[in-house]
């Protein structure tokens, strides 16, 4: 070889093993962080904060002023600059579909307000106190003969959505059938900062921090240990507190599955060069081509972007501003649902939602005043802080469930799952829905997570 190659070859292998070295302590596993489970958000001194544990129940309910006020700013609506011709919801949401929506918001849906209101209502809705903040939550206990298997399981929702999402598929899981030997009791809490649930005062309250009110507030309301299911941002707190709480933890169905990291994004690239090896050739579709892939990301995240880097601005535009909150919250449920929808002069809006479901999901955020709170989550999550803990590199063993719909943003190989979710026990792909599943496909959602739940029983 000569000492010149001895020299190259000695060198060289330093730099594979240095490499190595890198990159095993750049993905390697790392241990369970403790984060306090007492940590305050509230305003004010925490020294002059007593935590009162009660439960106490809620109800939505908002004077005929209210209302009135709210008929009186949509009549009030200036002229909306027209589409440009031949378009549909490629330049956003197009005005024409919204003044239609406007209109129907101001007659039919708010003359039936008591109706909707009182279909807000058909769940228990509670409040209780946690670490400082008031927070939302529903909780059904199902109704069924002594000696019915009742499994405890709390449902997280994400941005731009409420609690509203999960109302068709609650009867489903706490509602006795030939299809489950079992019943759940259900929690469905409002995120901080979310609906009726009170944002932080204090700079912080992140995802990982809110995995811990989570699960105080199970504690709260009498579970040791639960099952937890989520999407969107319901799915990084789901995924966080079945990682952080393991022992308390029976099983974590999600249907928005992702985990982050150098090893994650190498294992894409290995299987971008042959796909079908990693997956069932029928479902390349949903993860490849990666280019076109990253140029919807791209064209869908514009929203997050601001709402990372200046939630409060945003914010400021919208709150108050029901014409503005409708066309930035809506057009999410189209776009979102279905990407061919862009091409839709309606949006594609009513081929899953009824008007009524989604305006009941802005009157959510309207009457509450949330919009900008909500948005913080965002600016929370990409903090320094919070990629510190690096969740992903932290194995969990709980038992999980990935449900993949078609037309969800992303998608996460199980090659790369797996790192994370050594349990992964379940992951099946469907052939339509989107991001918002729950309130899109309850009964597909419903009958994946029956599924897990069985085999985790079993």
């Amino acid at each position: 070889m000569g000492f010149c190659g001895r020299v190259l070859f000695v060198a060289a292998t330093l730099l594979v093993a240095i490499g190595y070295k890198q990159f095993r302590d750049a993905t390697g596993p790392l241990p369970v962080p403790t984060l306090d489970p007492k940590e305050y958000w509230g305003p004010g001194d925490v020294r002059q904060y007593k935590e009162d544990p009660a439960i106490k129940p809620f109800k939505v309910t908002y004077s005929p002023e209210v209302i009135e006020k709210l008929r009186s700013k949509l009549n009030d609506t200036p002229t909306l600059v027209k589409p440009l011709e031949g378009t549909a919801f490629e330049y956003g949401f197009n005005s024409n579909r919204l003044q239609e929506i406007l209109k129907y918001w101001k007659t039919s849906y708010l003359n039936k307000w008591t109706e909707r209101e009182a279909f807000l209502n058909q769940f228990p809705h509670f409040k209780t106190q946690i670490q400082g903040l008031n927070i939302h939550f529903i909780h059904v206990k199902p109704k069924v003969p002594a000696g019915t298997k009742v499994l405890p399981l709390l449902l997280l929702h994400g941005w731009p959505g409420s609690v509203r999402e999960f109302y068709d598929v609650i009867p489903k899981l706490t509602t006795k059938s030939d299809d489950k030997d079992f019943v759940f009791e259900v929690v469905v809490p409002s995120l901080p900062g979310y609906g009726w649930s009170q944002g932080a005062s204090k700079q912080g309250l992140s995802p990982s921090r809110i995995a811990v009110i989570m699960k105080n507030l199970m504690d709260r309301v009498g579970h040791k240990k639960f099952y937890v299911q989520g999407g969107d941002w319901g799915s990084l707190i789901a995924n966080l507190i079945s990682t952080l709480y393991q022992d308390n933890v029976y099983g974590v169905h999600l249907n928005m599955c992702g985990v982050q990291g150098l090893k994650a994004i190498l294992k894409s690239i290995v299987a971008s060069f042959a796909p079908s090896t990693f997956i069932d050739a029928k479902y390349v579709e949903y993860y490849y081509p990666a280019g076109p892939k990253f140029m919807y990301i791209l064209a869908e995240s514009g929203y997050m972007h601001i709402q990372a880097t200046k939630p409060d601005t945003i914010g400021t535009a919208l709150v108050g501003n029901p014409v503005g909150l409708a066309a930035y919250i809506i057009e999410k449920f189209s776009t979102w649902t279905n990407p061919s929808y862009r091409q839709l002069a309606d949006g594609g809006l009513e081929k899953y939602f009824t008007l009524d479901s989604l305006l009941d999901n802005i009157m959510v955020y309207y009457l509450t005043d949330s919009i900008t709170t909500s948005q913080r989550i965002y600016y929370e999550a990409f903090s320094a802080s919070e990629f510190a803990l690096a969740i992903d590199r932290i194995p969990t063993r709980v038992p999980a469930a990935c449900a993949k719909f078609k037309y969800e943003l992303m998608h996460t190989l199980d090659w790369a799952l797996r790192d994370h979710f050594t349990n992964l026990i379940q992951s099946n792909h469907f052939d339509d829905g989107g991001h918002f599943a729950a309130m899109q496909l309850p009964n597909v959602l419903y009958k994946d997570l029956v599924e897990f739940v069985k085999k985790v029983e079993q």
